[in-house]
């Protein structure tokens, strides 16, 4: 059995963002089209008034002040409240795969070994824009990776389901490094006339190598000290668009081929399972959890988290050991907790730990507890 080490991430970010107040004055003008369109509707009861949103009710709901896009041109259009992504032939490299490759190029650069030294490629994310070719296997030829290649979603969880896979695949001598990426254009499966989420997603890549311990090198990187998956089913985080669905009566134009929760149940149902199934993973591989010198948790709201922190340290976090980064980047699902930890592990010193933990839609969640070695 050999031990694997997260050797180097990377992280790709669009160029284009939205802040609270743009985003709110493109809800608002369609809010004030639609309750002009259905006045009469309204005023009969036949119809219900929607509400307008703003800038203060979702940085309070959510700690999100802004997030990055493929497209802002067409989310900020009150007629078209969606990117624009125009396809591209079978012979481009997808949009998908684009961004996946941009944050693996990161990652390579910061491991410094030539990318032919990777025997597998996990893309482990929410949001695939197809169903096949794997996007999986689309990175790994634009890189030039020989082994094997596949997709993998479990929601937001997905990046730590795809460590803990690829820290298998190390374990048993499969391989003996693995580029697993999490790639998600969340603007794609968000509606955006809905004032309770259109703000929650926004659209990133990130990447991590992870390789043996015996080849990276003394000192290099971060030892996996443990790895815990858990899944337990759950329809308040769901979204039903499909190719089985394309000839529905409604069609892929209904709310429920969107993403869709009960924020509320969520809440509830979600941070008592995070945090017990941390402190429990924590006791049984004999870490001390009020010693972890950070968490990068799932940005997915910042109460959740904040919640979360307080229940694993016993008491109210300190700054910096409960990484938020919500409030640039938004909830990006699979790849939250990543951007936390590869923008704030720099400053660790050899034999501090830390936690990457994701939970998400399914409901699903993983722990990965890591030592700077």
């Amino acid at each position: 059995m050999h031990q694997a080490v997260i050797a180097a991430t990377g992280l790709h970010t669009p160029d284009q963002s939205i802040s609270n107040a743009e985003l709110v004055d493109a809800f608002n003008s369609y809010v004030e089209r639609f309750n002009a369109a259905n006045a009469d509707a309204i005023a009969a009861g036949e119809v219900q008034a929607l509400a307008p949103s703003s800038p203060e009710f979702i940085e309070k709901a959510s700690g999100i002040k802004s997030r990055f896009v493929v497209d802002k041109a067409g989310i900020l259009d009150p007629n078209v409240m969606r990117p624009n992504i125009p396809e591209r032939s079978n012979d481009e490299l997808s949009i998908l795969a684009e961004i996946a490759v941009e944050a693996a190029k990161e990652a390579i650069a910061r491991w410094g070994k030539p990318a032919s030294e990777i025997d597998a490629v996990i893309c482990a994310a929410s949001n695939m824009q197809r169903a096949y070719p794997a996007m999986a296997i689309e990175v790994q030829q634009a890189l030039g990776i020989g082994g094997f290649a596949f997709d993998m979603n479990v929601a937001c969880s997905s990046a730590t389901f795809g460590i803990k896979t690829a820290a298998d695949f190390i374990a048993s001598g499969s391989a003996r490094a693995v580029l697993m990426v999490n790639p998600e254009i969340c603007s794609g499966h968000l509606n955006f006339r809905d004032r309770d989420s259109h703000f929650i997603f926004g659209d990133v890549a990130t990447a991590v190598i992870i390789e043996r311990a015996d080849l990276a090198g003394d000192g290099v990187g971060w030892e996996i000290l443990g790895t815990r998956l858990k899944t337990q089913f759950s329809n308040n985080i769901r979204n039903n668009f499909g190719f089985l669905n394309r000839a529905a009566p409604k069609g892929i134009d209904a709310p429920d081929k969107l993403f869709v929760q009960e924020g509320r149940k969520v809440f509830r149902e979600v941070v008592p399972m995070v945090s017990e199934m941390i402190l429990e993973h924590a006791g049984d591989i004999g870490v001390d959890p009020t010693r972890l010198k950070r968490m990068w948790l799932h940005q997915a709201n910042i109460n959740m988290n904040e919640m979360i922190g307080r229940r694993v340290l016993g008491r109210d976090p300190l700054p910096g050991e409960n990484v938020i980064i919500l409030d640039e980047y938004a909830n990006t699902s699979s790849a939250g907790s990543i951007i936390a930890f590869h923008k704030t592990c720099d400053d660790f010193a050899p034999g501090e730990t830390g936690l990457i933990c994701s939970f998400g839609a399914g409901y699903s969640a993983g722990t990965v507890f890591v030592r700077k070695r």
